[in-house]
């Protein structure tokens, strides 16, 4: 018989913080059966395999970001939202490497992988804190991908101990992230006044055939 108190979230959960403590691709079964006192059998009345375990970290880590940047932006907006989400994931780069390393190579296996909506959650918290910046919606995409890519660059590098010049690496995230903010300020503006250049236009164009 199964464990009293043995679930499938249990183990997953038992699993992401030992993915935390001593690296993702050091996971195993045997290991994590020892963490929760039980034989590495009894994990499979829970889990299917050691890769489906894994891809259970993922939705539970991609769940946890998303909601961390949610509520780290709540009631910010423009540069106090970019830093506040900013900070939020690479607090949790920082303090959770195992279950980051666990979205890093998740992929929703089907439309039904709770993943796609997990996923969903955390674009959505990036994409609320771009909606202030009020870029063109041909352009959010890009935004959206190099802000993305920027914050994973410099938190996956801090994490590797990938910085070695002397400079402080919190001036260093501050300038970065003060940096982004001016670039989409531009674009914003940018984007609003060639929408209003288009206004213009299209109403010169319905004056002359007035």
């Amino acid at each position: 018989m199964p464990r009293a108190g043995l679930d499938a979230d249990v183990v997953t959960r038992a699993a992401a913080a030992l993915a935390d403590e001593t690296g993702l691709v050091n996971l195993s079964m045997n290991v994590i059966a020892e963490r929760l006192s039980v034989k590495a059998p009894s994990l499979y009345k829970h889990v299917d395999s050691l890769s489906s375990l894994i891809h259970r970290i993922a939705i539970l880590a991609t769940t946890e970001l998303g909601d961390a940047i949610r509520d780290a932006t709540q009631g910010r907006a423009g540069g106090d939202a970019l830093a506040a989400a900013a900070h939020a994931l690479r607090s949790f780069v920082g303090g959770h490497p195992g279950r980051y390393a666990a979205i890093l190579g998740a992929r929703p296996g089907g439309p039904d992988d709770p993943l796609h909506a997990a996923l969903s959650r955390s674009l959505n918290s990036f994409s609320a804190v771009l909606r202030g910046y009020q870029l063109d919606l041909a352009e959010e995409t890009h935004a959206l991908r190099m802000l993305r890519s920027s914050l994973h660059g410099f938190a996956s590098l801090e994490m590797s101990d990938g910085f070695q010049i002397g400079t402080d690496v919190d001036d260093s995230f501050a300038w970065m992230i003060q940096f982004i903010d001016q670039g989409l300020r531009a674009g914003g503006e940018s984007s609003n006044s060639g929408k209003g250049d288009r206004v213009a236009a299209r109403s010169v164009t319905g004056a002359s055939r007035g």
